[in-house]
Protein backbone atom coordinates (compact mmCIF):
# COMPACT_ATOMS: atom_id res chain seq x y z
CA UNK A 1 0.00 0.00 0.00
CA UNK A 2 1.22 3.38 -0.52
CA UNK A 3 -0.15 6.96 0.38
CA UNK A 4 0.39 9.54 -1.56
CA UNK A 5 -0.16 13.46 -0.54
CA UNK A 6 -1.40 16.06 -3.23
CA UNK A 7 -2.35 19.92 -2.76
CA UNK A 8 -4.98 22.09 -4.46
CA UNK A 9 -5.58 25.40 -4.19
CA UNK A 10 -8.88 27.18 -5.56
CA UNK A 11 -8.65 31.33 -5.92
CA UNK A 12 -12.40 32.13 -5.85
CA UNK A 13 -14.06 35.68 -6.12
CA UNK A 14 -15.36 34.92 -2.56
CA UNK A 15 -12.47 32.77 -0.46
CA UNK A 16 -9.15 31.03 -0.63
CA UNK A 17 -9.02 27.10 -0.09
CA UNK A 18 -6.47 25.33 0.30
CA UNK A 19 -7.17 21.22 -0.19
CA UNK A 20 -4.44 18.11 1.04
CA UNK A 21 -5.89 15.27 -0.11
CA UNK A 22 -4.61 11.47 0.44
CA UNK A 23 -4.55 8.91 -2.41
CA UNK A 24 -4.21 5.51 -1.63
CA UNK A 25 -3.18 3.15 -3.56
CA UNK A 26 -3.22 -0.68 -3.35
CA UNK A 27 -2.26 -2.96 -6.53
CA UNK A 28 -4.59 -4.49 -8.93
CA UNK A 29 -7.69 -1.72 -6.92
CA UNK A 30 -8.55 1.63 -7.98
CA UNK A 31 -7.01 4.48 -6.24
CA UNK A 32 -9.10 5.77 -2.75
CA UNK A 33 -8.95 9.45 -2.73
CA UNK A 34 -10.00 11.16 0.72
CA UNK A 35 -9.45 14.88 2.95
CA UNK A 36 -6.30 14.92 4.65
CA UNK A 37 -7.37 19.00 5.74
CA UNK A 38 -8.78 21.71 4.05
CA UNK A 39 -7.80 25.14 5.12
CA UNK A 40 -10.56 28.73 3.43
CA UNK A 41 -9.07 32.05 3.73
CA UNK A 42 -12.38 34.58 3.02
CA UNK A 43 -10.16 36.43 0.90
CA UNK A 44 -13.13 38.34 -0.97
CA UNK A 45 -10.99 39.37 -4.29
CA UNK A 46 -14.32 40.15 -6.03
CA UNK A 47 -15.32 42.74 -3.96
CA UNK A 48 -12.58 44.50 -5.93
CA UNK A 49 -12.64 43.44 -9.08
CA UNK A 50 -16.59 43.35 -10.24
CA UNK A 51 -16.32 46.97 -8.74
CA UNK A 52 -13.25 48.87 -10.16
CA UNK A 53 -11.63 46.36 -12.35
CA UNK A 54 -8.62 45.39 -9.84
CA UNK A 55 -7.19 43.72 -7.05
CA UNK A 56 -6.60 46.35 -4.05
CA UNK A 57 -3.54 46.29 -2.94
CA UNK A 58 -4.64 45.24 0.67
CA UNK A 59 -5.98 41.66 -0.86
CA UNK A 60 -3.26 41.34 -3.01
CA UNK A 61 -0.72 41.47 -0.03
CA UNK A 62 -3.46 39.21 1.87
CA UNK A 63 -3.10 36.42 -1.02
CA UNK A 64 0.23 36.56 -1.29
CA UNK A 65 0.44 35.86 2.56
CA UNK A 66 -2.34 33.12 1.94
CA UNK A 67 -0.09 31.42 -0.66
CA UNK A 68 3.28 31.62 1.54
CA UNK A 69 0.95 30.12 4.32
CA UNK A 70 -0.50 27.54 1.99
CA UNK A 71 3.46 26.46 0.59
CA UNK A 72 3.90 25.80 4.15
CA UNK A 73 1.65 23.66 5.02
CA UNK A 74 1.88 21.97 1.67
CA UNK A 75 5.79 21.43 3.26
CA UNK A 76 5.10 20.12 6.38
CA UNK A 77 2.32 17.64 5.38
CA UNK A 78 4.97 16.40 2.40
CA UNK A 79 2.77 17.01 -0.41
CA UNK A 80 4.20 15.95 -3.83
CA UNK A 81 3.01 18.14 -5.81
CA UNK A 82 0.22 20.55 -6.21
CA UNK A 83 -1.43 22.83 -8.74
CA UNK A 84 -3.05 26.34 -7.78
CA UNK A 85 -6.38 27.58 -9.92
CA UNK A 86 -7.52 30.78 -9.77
CA UNK A 87 -11.02 31.73 -11.58
CA UNK A 88 -13.78 34.97 -12.15
CA UNK A 89 -12.05 37.49 -9.82
CA UNK A 90 -8.66 36.94 -10.58
CA UNK A 91 -9.61 35.77 -14.61
CA UNK A 92 -11.03 39.73 -14.99
CA UNK A 93 -8.72 41.82 -12.56
CA UNK A 94 -6.86 44.05 -14.77
CA UNK A 95 -3.92 43.27 -12.75
CA UNK A 96 -4.42 39.54 -11.93
CA UNK A 97 -1.25 38.33 -14.56
CA UNK A 98 0.81 40.70 -12.60
CA UNK A 99 -0.22 40.07 -9.04
CA UNK A 100 -0.21 36.02 -9.78
CA UNK A 101 3.89 36.84 -11.21
CA UNK A 102 4.53 38.72 -8.22
CA UNK A 103 3.19 35.89 -5.56
CA UNK A 104 5.48 33.24 -7.75
CA UNK A 105 8.36 35.79 -7.42
CA UNK A 106 7.69 36.18 -3.01
CA UNK A 107 6.49 32.48 -2.01
CA UNK A 108 7.37 29.73 -5.36
CA UNK A 109 3.27 29.06 -5.69
CA UNK A 110 2.68 29.40 -9.28
CA UNK A 111 -0.81 30.50 -9.66
CA UNK A 112 -2.86 29.31 -13.34
CA UNK A 113 -5.63 31.67 -14.28
CA UNK A 114 -8.16 29.56 -15.72
CA UNK A 115 -10.90 30.22 -18.25
CA UNK A 116 -14.61 29.38 -17.40
CA UNK A 117 -14.55 26.28 -19.90
CA UNK A 118 -11.38 24.64 -18.31
CA UNK A 119 -12.88 25.17 -14.69
CA UNK A 120 -15.72 23.22 -15.88
CA UNK A 121 -13.70 20.44 -17.17
CA UNK A 122 -11.84 20.27 -14.16
CA UNK A 123 -15.04 20.01 -12.02
CA UNK A 124 -16.05 17.21 -14.94
CA UNK A 125 -12.83 15.40 -13.71
CA UNK A 126 -14.41 14.08 -10.29
CA UNK A 127 -16.62 11.21 -9.16
CA UNK A 128 -19.08 13.47 -10.61
CA UNK A 129 -19.53 10.87 -13.42
CA UNK A 130 -19.65 7.73 -11.29
CA UNK A 131 -23.32 9.97 -9.90
CA UNK A 132 -24.43 10.33 -13.50
CA UNK A 133 -26.84 7.32 -14.68
CA UNK A 134 -27.07 6.58 -18.35
CA UNK A 135 -30.76 6.80 -18.38
CA UNK A 136 -31.06 10.29 -16.49
CA UNK A 137 -30.24 13.90 -17.85
CA UNK A 138 -28.86 16.21 -15.49
CA UNK A 139 -27.97 20.08 -15.43
CA UNK A 140 -24.95 20.91 -13.42
CA UNK A 141 -25.06 24.07 -11.36
CA UNK A 142 -21.47 24.93 -10.12
CA UNK A 143 -22.27 28.51 -8.39
CA UNK A 144 -18.72 30.84 -7.46
CA UNK A 145 -18.78 34.14 -6.53
CA UNK A 146 -17.94 35.85 -9.73
CA UNK A 147 -19.36 32.98 -12.21
CA UNK A 148 -21.48 30.30 -12.66
CA UNK A 149 -20.70 27.34 -14.77
CA UNK A 150 -23.56 25.29 -16.32
CA UNK A 151 -22.60 21.51 -17.66
CA UNK A 152 -25.61 19.17 -19.46
CA UNK A 153 -25.22 15.77 -19.18
CA UNK A 154 -27.71 13.24 -21.02
CA UNK A 155 -26.34 9.19 -21.41
CA UNK A 156 -23.50 9.69 -19.35
CA UNK A 157 -21.96 12.37 -21.51
CA UNK A 158 -21.21 16.06 -21.35
CA UNK A 159 -23.49 17.84 -24.70
CA UNK A 160 -22.85 21.36 -23.77
CA UNK A 161 -21.33 23.14 -21.15
CA UNK A 162 -20.89 27.33 -20.58
CA UNK A 163 -19.98 29.86 -18.02
CA UNK A 164 -21.95 32.53 -17.34
CA UNK A 165 -20.52 35.95 -15.67
CA UNK A 166 -23.36 35.57 -12.58
CA UNK A 167 -22.52 35.09 -9.24
CA UNK A 168 -23.13 35.52 -5.98
CA UNK A 169 -20.49 38.17 -4.81
CA UNK A 170 -21.64 39.86 -8.33
CA UNK A 171 -25.30 39.62 -7.15
CA UNK A 172 -24.30 40.91 -3.63
CA UNK A 173 -23.18 44.13 -5.47
CA UNK A 174 -25.64 44.24 -7.85
CA UNK A 175 -23.19 43.89 -11.00
CA UNK A 176 -25.76 41.29 -13.01
CA UNK A 177 -28.09 42.44 -15.46
CA UNK A 178 -31.17 41.54 -16.70
CA UNK A 179 -29.73 41.07 -19.78
CA UNK A 180 -27.32 38.58 -18.38
CA UNK A 181 -30.41 36.45 -16.09
CA UNK A 182 -32.34 36.24 -19.72
CA UNK A 183 -28.77 35.08 -21.55
CA UNK A 184 -28.60 32.42 -18.65
CA UNK A 185 -32.49 31.58 -18.56
CA UNK A 186 -32.04 30.96 -22.68
CA UNK A 187 -29.22 29.02 -23.18
CA UNK A 188 -30.82 26.38 -20.22
CA UNK A 189 -34.05 26.62 -21.77
CA UNK A 190 -32.58 26.31 -25.40
CA UNK A 191 -30.03 22.93 -23.94
CA UNK A 192 -32.55 21.08 -21.36
CA UNK A 193 -36.22 21.51 -23.09
CA UNK A 194 -35.66 18.15 -24.86
CA UNK A 195 -34.83 16.36 -21.86
CA UNK A 196 -37.56 14.83 -19.70
CA UNK A 197 -37.62 14.32 -15.96
CA UNK A 198 -34.24 16.25 -16.19
CA UNK A 199 -32.66 16.41 -12.48
CA UNK A 200 -29.95 18.91 -11.35
CA UNK A 201 -26.65 18.56 -9.17
CA UNK A 202 -25.37 21.38 -7.11
CA UNK A 203 -21.48 22.36 -6.10
CA UNK A 204 -20.25 25.35 -4.30
CA UNK A 205 -19.96 26.10 -0.89
CA UNK A 206 -23.42 27.66 -0.33
CA UNK A 207 -25.36 24.40 -1.52
CA UNK A 208 -23.41 22.52 0.95
CA UNK A 209 -24.28 24.48 3.90
CA UNK A 210 -27.57 24.07 2.59
CA UNK A 211 -27.63 20.50 2.74
CA UNK A 212 -26.25 20.12 5.67
CA UNK A 213 -28.99 22.57 7.43
CA UNK A 214 -31.53 19.88 5.71
CA UNK A 215 -30.48 17.38 7.60
CA UNK A 216 -30.60 14.95 4.66
CA UNK A 217 -28.13 11.54 4.15
CA UNK A 218 -26.36 11.99 2.16
CA UNK A 219 -27.20 10.37 -1.20
CA UNK A 220 -30.67 11.87 -0.57
CA UNK A 221 -31.46 15.08 -3.12
CA UNK A 222 -33.49 18.29 -2.29
CA UNK A 223 -35.97 19.06 -4.27
CA UNK A 224 -37.01 22.59 -5.92
CA UNK A 225 -39.99 23.22 -3.12
CA UNK A 226 -37.70 22.75 -0.14
CA UNK A 227 -35.12 25.27 -1.63
CA UNK A 228 -37.77 27.99 -2.07
CA UNK A 229 -39.33 27.08 1.53
CA UNK A 230 -35.46 28.00 2.88
CA UNK A 231 -35.11 30.80 0.76
CA UNK A 232 -38.06 32.36 1.98
CA UNK A 233 -36.93 31.03 5.77
CA UNK A 234 -33.49 32.80 5.64
CA UNK A 235 -34.85 36.14 3.89
CA UNK A 236 -36.79 36.66 7.55
CA UNK A 237 -33.56 36.71 9.54
CA UNK A 238 -30.85 39.64 9.22
CA UNK A 239 -27.21 39.66 7.89
CA UNK A 240 -26.36 39.73 11.49
CA UNK A 241 -28.63 37.65 12.93
CA UNK A 242 -27.24 35.21 10.35
CA UNK A 243 -23.92 35.14 11.88
CA UNK A 244 -25.46 35.01 15.61
CA UNK A 245 -28.29 33.23 15.19
CA UNK A 246 -27.71 30.40 12.30
CA UNK A 247 -23.91 30.11 12.66
CA UNK A 248 -22.91 31.15 9.22
CA UNK A 249 -19.35 32.49 8.47
CA UNK A 250 -19.68 36.28 7.83
CA UNK A 251 -18.75 35.83 4.55
CA UNK A 252 -21.22 33.09 3.85
CA UNK A 253 -24.46 34.78 5.34
CA UNK A 254 -24.80 38.10 2.59
CA UNK A 255 -24.76 35.55 -0.07
CA UNK A 256 -26.45 32.45 0.41
CA UNK A 257 -29.84 33.72 -0.83
CA UNK A 258 -27.75 35.17 -3.98
CA UNK A 259 -26.83 31.57 -4.26
CA UNK A 260 -30.19 30.74 -4.07
CA UNK A 261 -31.35 32.74 -6.27
CA UNK A 262 -29.15 30.99 -9.15
CA UNK A 263 -30.11 27.56 -8.04
CA UNK A 264 -33.73 28.09 -7.93
CA UNK A 265 -33.99 30.10 -11.67
CA UNK A 266 -31.92 27.44 -13.41
CA UNK A 267 -34.11 24.71 -11.31
CA UNK A 268 -37.03 26.46 -12.94
CA UNK A 269 -36.41 27.03 -16.33
CA UNK A 270 -34.46 23.58 -16.53
CA UNK A 271 -37.77 22.01 -15.06
CA UNK A 272 -35.45 19.95 -12.40
CA UNK A 273 -37.77 19.06 -9.38
CA UNK A 274 -35.01 17.66 -7.12
CA UNK A 275 -31.27 18.82 -6.96
CA UNK A 276 -28.45 16.10 -5.60
CA UNK A 277 -25.39 17.97 -3.94
CA UNK A 278 -22.17 15.19 -3.88
CA UNK A 279 -19.82 18.13 -2.40
CA UNK A 280 -17.73 17.84 -5.35
CA UNK A 281 -15.61 21.12 -6.56
CA UNK A 282 -12.71 22.91 -8.39
CA UNK A 283 -10.48 21.86 -5.31
CA UNK A 284 -11.23 17.76 -5.80
CA UNK A 285 -11.31 18.22 -9.51
CA UNK A 286 -7.92 19.65 -9.24
CA UNK A 287 -6.76 16.35 -7.36
CA UNK A 288 -8.01 14.19 -9.80
CA UNK A 289 -6.34 16.48 -12.59
CA UNK A 290 -3.23 15.87 -11.11
CA UNK A 291 -3.22 12.32 -10.08
CA UNK A 292 -4.11 11.58 -13.78
CA UNK A 293 -1.37 12.92 -14.82
CA UNK A 294 1.44 11.08 -13.39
Amino acid sequence: MKIRKLGAIDIGSNGVRLLIANVTEIDGKKPVFSKSSLVRVPIRLGADVFLDGNISPENATRLSDSMKAFDLLMKVNKVEKYMACATSAMREAKNGETIAQEIRKKTGVQIRIIDGAEEAAIIASTDLKAMIKDDKDYLYIDVGGGSTEFTVFSKGQVIASRSFPIGTVRLLDNKVSNKTWKEVEAWIKENTSKHDKLEAIGSGGNINRIFKDSGRKKDQPLTYKFLRNHAKYLSTFSYEQRVYDLGYNPDRADVITHALSIYLNAMKWSKAKRIHVPKIGLSDGIIKTLYDQK
